[in-house]
């Protein structure tokens, strides 16, 4: 025995690499992580991976703790009465502590004909067997892509840019988050670059064939490339093993991303769901996430108690190709009038991608250094997990922003639909 705190976390995105890293600040903890992939995949590139205008893969040295080791596999269980998490191979690693951080990926449609001849972009392996798929399209061929939130919109700009003839389905409003002013200059870039934007009540898909997409309000798309990006889900890896979770299979913790099971399990990321108000699936919350779930299991390891989960939205940035972006503002995550589009749009999105390594990269070689999942703010958050709680009545605050009682309150991006969501992510 070598007398270390052995923690294992399951999970290789932004949440799990920035909370494995975090880990390594004690030399008494050993960290495994256990990912299915031996590369670190930068989701919000995976638009750009089909498009053919970049990559979406990092080494994991470049961004993983040299401390941290990693054990490429896929977990099937976790077994928390003996403490070991199994994995597919008929290995298992054990571990004192646990966290989760599996991530989110594309949800099964439920249409007609879209889960045979619809291509899903929520995975690394799902881009990859997209891109060959347009390679081998016709440039002329129609190209439909399904769902209006950021990964919909950056797919078809970046298609569009590239010479495709793009027709963008929404199934609703463009760009659910954005602010009407943001909406308005998405809605002008995507004009400019040709892609058909179809938005309003009858743009739900009723039915997808190898040749064309139906909508609710009857009309036929011709589509020889159809790409579904409307929705996500999350493995149910906590479910089979017999931990709680919400309707949706994130696992169910407090406020310091502590299963509602087990102390010695902690989320963070996309599978997490605090006190049943899980956070925006983004990058921007999984890696304050990643960070929040390691602090808590050191915070145990050293026999203190582990402070709340803050939050702090900025808003929402999305490239509109490669010369121009949207960068949406916002307060308490929700939307603000304020935002900065076209090329300082698109330079300040290229900086979020490029910084988002750096923060995993600079955690890597200086644990603790990463500071922001300890910014001012989550008040909003904190009055709805109590009244959540407690079952009482929550009023309206300054922004006018969730009124009603506890039993039917939810954060302001779970009442949003799945397109609203930032896919793709960890």
């Amino acid at each position: 025995m070598t007398g270390n705190t052995e923690v294992v976390v399951i999970g290789g995105g932004y949440a799990g690499v920035m909370a494995a890293n975090r880990l390594t600040r004690r030399d008494d903890v050993a960290v495994t992580l256990v990912n299915p992939r031996p590369s670190f995949v930068h989701r919000v590139r995976l638009h750009q991976l089909v498009g053919g205008t970049g990559e979406a893969v990092v080494g994991y040295p470049e961004v993983l703790g040299a401390r941290v080791r990693l054990v490429v596999g896929s977990v099937v269980r976790i077994d928390t009465a003996g403490r070991r998490v199994e994995l597919a191979d008929g290995g298992a690693v054990g571990y004192d502590r646990l966290v989760y951080a599996v991530g989110s990926g594309s949800a099964d449609p439920d249409v007609p004909g879209a889960a045979r001849f619809a291509l899903p972009l929520a995975s690394l392996e799902e881009a990859e067997r997209l891109r060959p798929v347009l390679d081998a399209a016709p440039a002329t061929a129609p190209v439909t892509v399904v769902g209006a939130g950021p990964t919909g919109i950056e797919t078809a700009a970046e298609l569009a840019e590239a010479g495709r003839a793009v027709t963008l389905v929404c199934g609703g409003v463009l760009g659910p988050y954005l602010h009407p002013r943001g909406r308005r200059a998405v809605a002008r870039r995507l004009d400019r670059l040709g892609v058909a934007v179809l938005d309003g009540p009858g743009t739900r898909v009723a039915e997808v064939t190898g040749e064309s997409v139906r909508l609710a309000d009857g009309r036929g798309l011709p589509s020889a490339v159809t790409i579904w990006t409307a929705g996500f889900g999350v493995p149910d890896l906590a479910a089979r093993s017999g931990l709680s979770t919400d309707a949706l299979g994130r696992l169910l913790t407090d406020e310091t991303l502590t299963s509602v099971d087990d102390e010695r399990i902690v989320a963070a990321g996309d599978s997490a769901a605090p006190s049943g108000l899980p956070l925006r699936m983004s990058c921007q919350a999984a890696i304050p996430l990643g960070a929040r779930a390691a602090d808590t299991v050191l915070a145990r390891i050293a026999g203190e108690r582990p402070e709340p989960l803050r939050e702090s939205f900025a808003g929402q940035c999305i490239s509109l190709g490669r010369q121009e972006g949207v960068f949406q503002f916002a307060r308490r995550d929700v939307a603000l009038p304020l935002h900065v589009d076209g090329r300082t749009g698109a330079k300040l999105k290229e900086k979020v991608c490029a910084g988002i390594v750096g923060h995993l990269a600079g955690e890597a070689g200086a644990p603790g250094s990463y500071r922001l999942h300890r910014v001012p703010g989550g008040t909003r958050r904190r009055r709805l997990a109590e009244a959540r709680r407690t079952g009482e009545a929550l009023a309206p605050d300054a922004t006018g922003a969730g009124a009603g009682t506890a039993a039917s309150t939810t954060s302001t991006v779970e009442a949003l639909p799945p397109t609203a969501y930032s896919l793709p992510r960890s």
